[in-house]
């Protein structure tokens, strides 16, 4: 009865990662495409530092200071993006 359960089990996880991984339809994230600054919807630039450690220093002072924002590898290099409405507060906190 064991090696029968154990050959089920492992049919059952045969199936569950080809579902996972089969081309096209996956549940698995793909890979994040750089893109323009103006490509990511509503979020607009503050500041366009010049390395990721930077930006990550950036975006965390903005956070402290209560603004959600993003860091963003873009093609012209990494951007830190807030939504509309907090984009004055953004370059305020940024500007001290």
């Amino acid at each position: 009865m064991g090696p029968l359960l154990a050959f089920g089990v492992v049919g059952i996880l045969v199936l569950l990662l080809r579902w996972t991984y089969r081309r096209g339809d996956s549940v698995v994230a793909k890979p994040a495409r750089r893109g323009s600054e103006d490509s990511y919807g509503l979020l607009v630039p503050v500041a366009s530092p010049g390395t990721y450690a930077e930006s990550e220093i950036l975006r965390r002072t903005l956070e402290a200071a209560g603004v959600k924002a993003n860091l963003a590898q873009t093609l012209d290099g990494p951007r830190v993006m807030v939504f509309p409405d907090d984009e004055q507060k953004a370059r305020d906190v940024l500007a001290r």
